[in-house]
C-alpha cells in the first residue's frame, strides 16, 4: 500500500486544515468544509494507513480527526481564520484531484477574499473509542 510520506503541498495544507478544524471544534463551531478535491485526495491516501493518519492528525490538530461524509455548497466560513494564521489560500485549494485549477474560483477568491464552493466531506473529532486514538494525544 502506498501512503504519502514526506512533504507535499497537499499534506502541508491538510495539516493546516486540521489545525483550523481543532480550533473550530474547541470554540464550539462547526467543522470546516473540505472544498479542495486535491487536498481531499491526499487525505484519502493518508487514511489508507490508519497509524499514519492517527499520527498526522495528532501532530497537526492535537487529537484524532476522522473523515466525515457531508455535502453542501455555500460560503466557506473558515477562510478568514486560515488567512489570519497562514496568509492567503494557495492555489492548491482551488485544484481538483486531477491537478486542474479552477481559475474562476481562484480569481474570485483573490478579488473578494471569499470562497463559495461545494464540498462532500469535513473533519470530525475522533472520540477516542473508535480505535483511531493514539495514546495520550486525544483531548
Amino acid at each position: 500500500m502506498s501512503t504519502p510520506t514526506g512533504t507535499s503541498i497537499e499534506l502541508v495544507e491538510l495539516g493546516k486544515f486540521f489545525g483550523i478544524a481543532a480550533r473550530r471544534f474547541d470554540a464550539g463551531q462547526s467543522a470546516p468544509e473540505m472544498f479542495s478535491t486535491a487536498i481531499d485526495a491526499a487525505w484519502h491516501r493518508l487514511a489508507e494507513d490508519a497509524e499514519a493518519h492517527r499520527a498526522f492528525t495528532a501532530e497537526h490538530a492535537g487529537r484524532v480527526i476522522t473523515h466525515s461524509e457531508t455535502s453542501g455548497r455555500g460560503f466557506i466560513e473558515w477562510v478568514a481564520a486560515y488567512e489570519e494564521a497562514y496568509g492567503a489560500l494557495p492555489e492548491i485549494w482551488f485544484t481538483n484531484a486531477d491537478g486542474v485549477v479552477d481559475t474562476a474560483a481562484l480569481i474570485a477568491y483573490r478579488e473578494t477574499g471569499h470562497v463559495v464552493a461545494e464540498w462532500n466531506c469535513a473533519p470530525a473529532p475522533g472520540d477516542g473509542d473508535d480505535g483511531n486514538a493514539p495514546a495520550g494525544n486525544t483531548r
